[in-house]
């Protein structure tokens, strides 16, 4: 029993090893690599807290814009230690964006993803932890919006959101008024309820999506969930879908064979022309 667990360790270790030892470098080779192979321009958005990095294909200004943010992105190195640079190694959202046919695409990253840290003054590691849906997160990308919607004169936006990002997606929805549609792929809908299922540390400067449900009865949304998905269960977004109000406008759907960052692509090309409608 003594050499299994030796050897338990040494593999969790090298696993570790191996996890850490992707350069952010290499994690930004593999997002432009992924944005030029969808024919995207990189981008960046000044705003008061936060340069957010971003990607996007615009062909037709003056219509709708569809917004993909990106995840929570590499946050966390294991339960107990936090990641140095939230850049994501799978840059998922991107993934999908890169996949949707809509002739206006905008992808977004997180605060503090893709960008240089040491040049951006606001980025404490609080940023992707505990307040990572916080006020002044989600300033940000409001601010965001506002300054894509004047660049290309749009007439509004479908968003659409991946985990973290469906959390900024939703609240987002909630507060601004050229929100078409709501879209969330594996969405953190209730990061109270989750965080308690999971027996782990609560975001106290986060706003909860949960919270603002009630607000968007009439915005067409769906929420997709992962049959397979262990990290964001699909109870999230049916409760999150009740706390709505079911009617028209709303629904859920389970990709069976999906688990949180596995099994999207292959249908997204096909369902992310499913814009929603009441």
């Amino acid at each position: 029993m003594k050499g299994v667990k030796i050897i338990s360790i040494a593999v969790v270790l090298a696993a570790l090893a191996a996890c850490t030892s992707i350069s952010v470098d290499a994690r930004r080779d593999v997002a432009f690599g992924v944005a030029a192979k969808a024919g995207f321009q990189s981008f960046n958005v000044k705003t008061n807290s936060f340069r957010l990095a971003g990607f996007y294909r615009v062909g037709n200004p003056q219509k709708p814009i569809s917004i993909y943010i990106e995840g929570d992105g590499f946050a966390w190195i294991d339960r107990y230690t936090i990641s140095s640079n939230p850049t994501p190694r799978n840059p998922l959202a991107l993934k999908l964006a890169g996949l949707d046919q809509d002739s206006n695409v905008v992808y977004f990253a997180r605060p503090c993803q893709f960008v240089d840290l040491s040049l951006e003054r606001y980025c404490n590691k609080r940023y992707w932890t505990s307040h990572r849906f916080s006020k002044e997160v989600l300033s940000s990308y409001n601010q965001a919006l506002d300054q894509i919607k004047e660049k290309f004169n749009a007439k509004g936006f479908h968003l659409v959101g991946f985990s973290g990002g469906a959390a900024i997606a939703t609240l987002l929805a909630a507060e601004r008024s050229d929100v078409l549609s709501l879209r969330t792929i594996a969405g953190n809908l209730d990061h109270v309820a989750l965080n308690r299922a999971r027996e782990v540390s609560p975001l106290r400067g986060s706003l909860n999506p949960i919270s603002v449900a009630s607000k968007l009865k009439a915005i067409p949304q769906i929420h997709y969930s992962g049959g397979k998905d262990k990290v964001i269960p699909g109870w999230v977004a049916e409760s999150f879908v009740r706390a709505v109000g079911r009617g028209p406008c709303v629904s859920t759907r389970t990709i069976s064979r999906a688990s949180h960052l596995d099994g999207w692509l292959p249908v997204w090309k096909t369902i992310s022309r499913k814009i929603p409608k009441c």
